[in-house]
């Protein structure tokens, strides 16, 4: 989707937007326009559209209306966002390639102004590479957005705004794709090409440099599988050549038949999205990188298939961590931990960094807890903890905190090895934090981010249609924005 800025409304305009405030309906529209709104209920409640039509000069316009809702309602630049997500989803399929965004008498600012543009461009998103045979009115067809008389700073401000839509649409991209195309191999190379050119550093160790570092927690999620593992470290350097970086560690499961523990069939084909943690890390850090930050930040993501050939690991079966810890795996099912726990040791051995964050559809026990409204935090360091809480609500990619103790870390304490990769039934959430907590070094301060929940909809948001989210990239990157730059 491609953005114009003008002064003016252009000539022969034949869709025209204008966003308005609840109870407010601008001078520039006519009475016909008023009355069809008011007969349509329409108020201008946030999200809300209404669509009518007009003759301007002897030709017909349409005109449409976005409500931002009432002052103060909630804040401003999420009324606008939603104002635009709902714009492109009434319009996406119109037939109309153009709409004129008329922005003179909105009464938004530059930053609200660009949340609105950026609504309506990951509104847009979808993949559609394997539909062949789409009917015409299915089709996507609005493709240019003139933005008529935005304030002053709005260019700038969309230009940060456009960086992080590409690292969302990067993570969507991912976590769409089906598991015979995004593999751990194929997840590498998309993100070689991706990342050309934007100044980011990329290390790839493969089966056998794992395999001499001691990996055995990764490796073997991964030895079921005809797929080899990869672990990808993607590492931008923008801030304080002497500044540690912070570090984004993601899970990435690129297809989790659950092993031996195999999951039961209905609904497997969502597990394509079991690596929705590493894709929003390389997203963020792609977001990062084309805006770039005055950061140092690290995302490190392990990459494995988990299937149930005769290779499988078993349940029961003992493994070795990179750090030296035993873990007797009794679940297979439960197996992204036992990547991030390797994957964690290496970043922090590797890297030294000033802090650690991780980001997992790590358990459906989250799911139960917080359904699909929020993603489960876990953190060893109360600033940390706050510091994303922040960061979640002003992005929208929230998140809600749960405990850490002793009581529930002896939970996973085994008879036959240093730690079992599962407790009981009961706080099955926590208790898999408490296991990744065993692999942080040194008193790092860290957090545990469980978006099982989040990374994938079975119904259309305010900013997203049905399927892929790319949650978690609005998150780093205003997480990073908040903290890491000066």
């Amino acid at each position: 989707m491609d953005f114009h800025f003008t002064a003016d409304l252009p000539s022969g305009a034949r869709l025209v937007a204008y966003p308005v405030r609840q109870g407010k309906l601008p001078d520039t529209i006519g009475r016909v326009s008023r009355e069809g709104a008011a007969a349509s209920r329409f108020d201008g409640a946030a999200g809300q559209v209404f669509a009518g039509f007009e003759e301007v000069e002897g030709e017909v316009r349409q005109i449409a209306l976005a409500g931002l809702g009432a002052e103060g309602s909630e804040p401003e630049a999420v009324a606008a966002e939603k104002a635009g997500g709902a714009l492109c989803a009434r319009y996406l399929c119109s037939g109309q390639t153009e709409l004129a965004l008329d922005l003179r008498d909105s009464g938004l600012g530059a930053e609200e102004a660009a949340a609105l543009l950026l609504g309506l461009r990951l509104r847009a998103w979808r993949l559609d590479t394997y539909r062949t045979r789409l009917k015409d009115e299915a089709r996507p067809t609005l493709d240019h957005i003139t933005v008529v008389g935005a304030p002053s700073g709005t260019e700038d401000a969309w230009t940060r705004a456009a960086a992080v839509a590409q690292g969302v649409e990067f993570a969507r991209e991912l976590v769409a794709e089906p598991a015979n195309v995004i593999y751990p191999e194929s997840f590498v190379e998309r993100c070689r090409d991706r990342f050309e050119g934007t100044g980011v550093q990329l290390t790839v160790l493969d089966d056998e440099q794992m395999r001499m570092l001691g990996m055995g927690a990764l490796l073997g999620v991964g030895q079921g599988s005809a797929r080899a593992s990869r672990l990808l470290a993607v590492r931008w350097d923008g801030g304080a050549a002497d500044a540690a970086p912070t570090a984004l560690v993601g899970k990435g499961v690129t297809f989790d038949t659950g092993g031996i523990s195999i999951k039961p069939g209905a609904g497997m084909e969502d597990m394509k999205w079991d690596m929705g943690g590493a894709a929003a890390v390389v997203g963020a850090m792609l977001t990062l990188a084309l805006r770039k930050a005055r950061a140092n930040v690290v995302g490190v993501v392990g990459l494995v298939e988990n299937m149930p050939d005769g290779k499988a690991q078993r349940p029961g079966d003992v493994v070795t961590s990179m750090n030296g810890q035993t873990i007797e795996v009794i679940n297979t099912d439960a197996e992204g931990r036992l990547v991030l726990a390797d994957v964690m040791h290496w970043t922090q051995t590797e890297f030294k960094p000033a802090r650690m964050v991780d980001f997992a559809t790590l358990t459906g026990a989250m799911i139960i807890a917080l359904g699909h409204e929020h993603g489960g935090l876990f953190s060893n360091d109360d600033t940390l903890a706050q510091q994303l809480l922040a960061a979640g609500s002003a992005s929208g990619d929230k998140l809600w905190r749960f405990p850490l103790s002793p009581a529930y870390d002896k939970l996973i304490d085994s008879p036959i090895a240093d730690i079992k990769n599962v407790g009981p039934r009961q706080a099955g959430s926590i208790t898999a934090a408490q296991f990744l907590q065993r692999f942080v070094l040194n008193g790092t301060p860290w957090a545990h981010c469980d978006i099982a929940g989040m990374v994938w909809a079975d119904k259309p948001g305010a900013t997203y249609d049905k399927g892929a989210t790319g949650y978690g990239v609005r998150l780093i990157d205003r997480f990073i924005a908040d903290t890491g730059e000066g």
